[in-house]
């Protein structure tokens, strides 16, 4: 009998280390060691096909930069020899297109940034090898139906009786292929929300909205009962729709819309359809490509890119466009002045039949206030006032802040009208017009 370490160690995934450098290799042999993995090393190109060749790997990861030809290039090469090996490359620089030629040509699971967070590199690891397992299933289960289908046509000749428990047998596998099926299309989803963090780490943290429209897009799919398939192509929509923005600037990444220079609005109207160009390639998610290409078409036609009108703007793309604009009005990434919640909704409702499709607008307001504990807005004893239509004995419902920041009221004040017309005049000094959210007097509301 053979050494049941060696057994042990033998079962266990190969995970392959590409990179000319030997103190990177170290630390990543420092951070994977201590995991059930057998790994491999390699410091170029050459020497890591030599170790496919000889060694079972599961896992490459290499490095963007390497001696003899480039990390997508050697990518590239492993996926062609080895499809079943999945991969995933390490880059010190956002290179659009190195990273472009590595999703089209090595079809890599995904990219990290050096230097890379640990926990992430180690999460990616765990979930390349779990895609990997289940794609390997996939292919198992597949083999195993067609071999089972042609011992049926085998038997059916001689066992008629049998006809009956075998199909049965042939639904459950079928049935098995489906569950690996789906499995593999959520991992394609859980992948585009893993890759949009990548996009977030280019942004300040008060400016990373990715996982926020993501979270809003899933509640409104849930709330309002939309299909799976819309439901998954919105969340991959989601997560990815502003990788067409890698190729910015650090400084054009936080500017807001509307104070981009005129070259610069060039480069912003371009980005839907170059996010669309990248994931194209995908088929799973090419579908989330084109949401992603319309969610800055406006309903009456002036959006971009391709000025589409009214409903012939994909379904999918107005409510991305929705949850988008929502989340960017508070993050000041449209808009210099950061906007609350309700603030965002009244600009969404004012806009309604403009930008946005008159019909979602609503239900999406009555989305966020379920979803959103901050959100006021749907609540039916809330008003949205300017201050000349205040009365003394309205209640505030959020805080009232200047345009430049400044609180000037907390919620829960009680109005007066001392009160009332001293808002009025530093509205006039400032030059501003606020909008002031209030529940109205018991009385009134009533008689409303």
């Amino acid at each position: 009998m053979g050494d049941p370490d060696v057994v042990t160690a033998s079962l266990l995934p190969g995970v392959l280390l590409v990179d000319a450098q030997a103190q990177i290799l170290q630390r990543l042999q420092q951070l994977l060691e201590p995991h059930p993995y057998r790994l491999h090393f390699a410091r170029d190109p050459a020497q890591a096909l030599h170790v496919m060749a000889s060694c079972e790997v599961d896992l490459v990861i290499s490095s963007a930069h390497l001696p003899q030809m480039d990390g997508p290039t050697l990518l590239a090469q492993i996926h062609q020899q080895y499809p079943l090996t999945t991969r995933i490359l390490l880059t010190g620089d956002p290179d659009l297109q190195l990273i472009t030629k590595a999703i089209n040509e090595g079809e890599i699971y995904r990219y990290l940034n050096k230097p890379w967070n640990d926990q992430e590199l180690l999460q990616a690891v765990h979930q390349a090898l779990e895609h990997q397992h289940c794609e390997r299933e996939r292919q198992r289960l597949e083999a195993l139906a067609r071999q089972q289908n042609s011992e049926l046509k085998l038997l059916n000749a001689q066992l008629e009786k049998h006809v009956a428990a075998r199909t049965a047998e042939l639904q459950q596998t079928a049935d098995m292929l489906d569950l690996a099926y789906e499995e593999l299309k959520h991992s394609y989803a859980t992948g585009a929300e893993l890759f949009s963090l990548l996009v977030n780490q280019r942004l300040p943290v008060g400016k990373q909205t990715n996982r926020r429209v993501i979270e809003l897009v899933r509640a409104y799919c849930t709330i309002q009962g939309l299909g799976d398939v819309l439901q998954r192509d919105l969340a991959m929509a989601a997560a990815l729709h502003n990788i067409g923005k890698l190729s910015w600037s650090d400084s054009m990444m936080v500017t807001p819309a509307d104070q981009l220079h005129p070259h610069q609005r060039e480069r912003y109207r371009a980005y839907p359809q170059q996010s669309e160009s990248l994931l194209m390639t995908l088929e799973p998610v090419q579908d989330a490509a084109r949401l992603i290409r319309h969610h800055q078409e406006h309903w009456d036609g002036t959006g971009f890119p391709d000025h589409l009108k009214g409903p012939a703007i994909p379904l999918g793309a107005r409510l991305l466009k929705l949850a988008v604009d929502f989340i960017e009005l508070q993050c000041g990434l449209i808009l210099e002045r950061r906007m609350n919640s309700d603030e965002a909704l009244v600009f969404i409702r004012k806009y309604a039949g403009r930008l946005y499709d008159p019909d979602l607008v609503e239900g999406f307001i009555q989305v966020c206030s379920v979803y959103l504990c901050d959100v006021t807005l749907g609540d039916p004893a809330v008003r949205v006032m300017g201050t000349r239509e205040l009365v003394a004995g309205m209640i505030l419902a959020r805080n009232l802040n200047a345009d430049n920041g400044m609180l000037l009221l907390n919620a829960g004040k009680v109005l007066s009208l001392p009160l009332v017309d001293k808002l009025i005049a530093f509205e006039t000094m400032e030059g501003a017009r606020y909008s002031v959210f209030v529940k109205l007097p018991r009385e009134e509301r009533v008689s409303a």
